[in-house]
């Protein structure tokens, strides 16, 4: 497809509603799964240092 110029690129033949609809919808789903990435890795990486911490503990109290 050809534009004549920026304002035709924008319009996608008519389409631009369409297009430029999925393309904000797939940013967004993409930024939502990131941050989701994120939250569910902070929260894992806390689970772990709490069970690191737990075991450190029983590990000094068995051996006192």
């Amino acid at each position: 497809m050809n534009w004549n110029s920026w304002s035709d690129f924008f319009a996608m033949g008519g389409y631009a509603l369409y297009v430029w609809g999925s393309v904000l919808m797939t940013v967004v789903l993409i930024a939502g799964e990131v941050i989701a990435v994120r939250m569910r890795r902070n929260t894992v990486m806390k689970q772990h240092r709490r069970w690191i911490r737990s075991n450190r503990r029983e590990s000094n109290e068995n051996e006192a």
